[in-house]
């Protein structure tokens, strides 16, 4: 099986909630190599990586550029057209690997997801895309599995650390210097980014940059 991964993608201004450590430059540099870490994971599970981006930008990648319309937007308009097998997976989450994804694609149901924290929905895979659309969002996970249901399309949740892992707050920047292995974690130590102990829970400093002003 050698499914299509699409994974959206916003390259201009993202992470805001990182703000309190990084730059919109650096931002969009941590991004972009949160992409990559996911690319070459996508590639190594042999799927092949199409990014569904909100602007145009530099990349070798195939792409589908959707200007004015939301991520469930976006990604409706193009499911109806998948000629087969899909893969939904977020582009922040740079500690996927090979074999997370490959347990995602060899389920044996109509579909699996991946939940992500607070409720949301880190990756979807549906054998029959036509038959399924998204609702991303609020409480993504428990729209994503009603709309199964409503589908008659039978779904496995599949409990995964790596696919778990997104990456919006300062917090979850300790996941990514801990367990990262990929560009995203060497650019995060460039930046000068480093493991403390903070109220006996690991937190992340940034030492010798100043943080910059909130935009």
């Amino acid at each position: 099986m050698c499914p299509h991964a699409l994974i959206p993608y916003k390259p201009a201004n993202p992470k805001t909630r990182l703000s309190c450590l990084f730059s919109q430059d650096e931002r969009e540099t941590l991004a972009c190599a949160m992409l990559d870490d996911v690319v070459d994971a996508i590639k190594d599970a042999n799927c092949t990586p199409v990014i569904v981006a909100t602007d145009l930008f530099d990349s070798d990648l195939v792409q589908v550029t959707i200007t004015d319309a939301d991520l469930s937007q976006s990604l409706n308009t193009i499911l109806p057209q998948a000629a087969g097998p899909t893969l939904i997976l977020m582009a922040d989450l740079p500690l996927a690997n090979a074999d997370a994804i490959r347990r995602v694609i060899k389920t044996e149901r109509d579909m699996a997801i991946v939940p992500g924290r607070g409720g949301g929905t880190n990756a979807i895979f549906i054998k029959d895309p036509a038959r399924f659309h998204v609702d991303y969002y609020g409480m993504s996970f428990l729209k994503h599995m009603k709309i199964a249901e409503e589908a008659g399309l039978s779904c496995e949740v599949i409990d995964s650390f790596r696919l778990h892992t997104d990456i919006d707050e300062k917090e979850d920047l300790v996941e990514l210097l801990i367990h990262g292995a990929g560009k995203s974690r060497r650019y995060l130590e460039e930046l000068g980014c480093v493991l403390v102990v903070e109220k006996g829970r690991a937190g992340v400093e940034r030492k010798n940059h100043p943080a910059p002003a909130a935009p």
